[in-house]
């Protein structure tokens, strides 16, 4: 297969006219591949200067925002599953301790109803006898 070349038949100008076709070339190109709000950022470095040192010392400043973000969000996270363990504890505490007096209740009734059947059968007894 055949690629077609992109190939610009500049005109012989100065050297200064060449310098503005491929100045506007590159800015073509950057509002090809860049997106809008990117665009201002570097027509911003442009204007100031900007150099590979600043670009690396933003790019370390990043990094360095990014994992304190990180670390953050870890801890945070952590503090919350921690208390959430911690509930889930003290809600199996309580519900155990209800749970027990639910079955020494449910004793203390079956003795009442012994008890119960007892007082009525005395009773009826006794009115027997009368």
């Amino acid at each position: 297969m055949e690629r077609p070349t992109l190939e610009f038949n500049l005109p012989d100008t100065h050297e200064e006219g060449k310098l503005y076709v491929v100045d506007s070339l590159n800015n073509l190109n950057k509002l090809n591949v860049c997106p809008a709000e990117s665009q201002h950022s570097l027509d911003e470095e442009e204007n100031t200067g900007s150099t590979g040192e600043s670009m690396a010392g933003s790019n370390t400043r990043n990094q360095c925002l990014f994992f304190i973000t990180f670390i953050l969000t870890l801890i945070i996270t952590l503090a919350l599953v921690s208390f959430v363990i911690f509930l889930i504890f003290q809600t199996r505490n309580e519900m155990d301790q209800i749970s027990s007096r639910l079955l020494s209740e449910k004793k203390n009734i079956e003795e009442l109803k012994k008890l119960n059947n007892i007082i009525l059968k005395h009773l009826n007894q006794s009115r027997i006898k009368e």
